[in-house]
């Protein structure tokens, strides 16, 4: 098997340094990987400055980009044929609900959608995780047992797995994705010069009450696996909008 291995915390990460160790016994790795850390880049390319690809060890690459630079890098320029899989994480923190619009670990696997093999993006729900080991198990089950039962080898699969001990997993959800609640006003804050400045800050909370979507799953100490489509069209509005134009 033919694994790509990619994320949005840099190739130097623990998560992603984790989940090559335990792919390689699983098939031929190759990582392409952002130089630098590229949370929240969600798909985005890089189109106005040149893109360097640098190797840092077998198989592994390092590129001045993005995650979905890394992806177009890897599937058109250092791959000589696609892989059999594309694997985007650990990621260090959740990707829940709403947080796959902004995530560059979704949207480096969103970089496989026109391509006849399934995408793993995979995060464990802790910025500084105690249970790394527990992602890499769930990903050994996932790769080694159940691909060969998706209904479509173009699934594109958003992960998310509790940080705790392995044998406290309560096992697998499929989920639907969530919402969180609005974002609350943020304080101003002033550099050292007096300046105004602004932070984003952490997500907001998720609305309470959500059976059956990945929030709920993480809260009942379960794997989240929620499958993504790229396809962002209303189909419901459609019929909405004739009697409007």
């Amino acid at each position: 098997m033919k694994i790509l291995l990619t994320n949005d915390d840099g190739y130097f990460s623990k998560g992603i340094t984790e989940l090559d160790a335990m792919l390689s016994e699983l098939g031929d790795v190759t990582v392409v990987a952002p130089e630098n850390n590229h949370s929240g880049a969600s798909s985005s390319l890089t189109l106005k400055n040149p893109l360097r690809i640098r190797k840092y060890k077998d198989n592994g690459f390092y590129v001045n980009g993005t995650p979905a630079d890394c992806v177009f890098m890897a599937m058109t320029r250092i791959l000589k044929s696609p892989p059999d899989i594309l694997v985007s994480g650990i990621n260090h923190g959740a990707n829940l609900g709403d947080d796959v619009l902004y995530s560059g670990t979704v949207g480096a696997a969103m970089g496989a959608r026109f391509h006849s093999f399934p995408s793993l993006a995979v995060s464990i729900t802790n910025l500084k995780p105690d249970h790394f080991s527990t992602a890499v198990e769930v990903m050994r089950d996932i790769i080694e047992n159940r691909l060969d039962d998706l209904p479509n080898r173009s699934s594109i699969l958003n992960i998310n797995v509790p940080d705790i001990p392995f044998e406290d997993l309560q096992g697998y959800s499929l989920t639907r994705l969530g919402r969180r609640e609005l974002p609350e006003q943020n304080k101003n804050n002033t550099d050292a010069y007096g300046n105004e400045i602004h932070w984003v800050g952490p997500p907001p909370d998720p609305i309470l009450g959500q059976e059956g979507t990945d929030f709920d799953a993480i809260s009942k100490n379960k794997v989240s696996i929620t499958p993504l489509d790229t396809d962002f069209t209303n189909f419901k509005s459609m019929e909405e909008f004739k009697d409007w134009l």
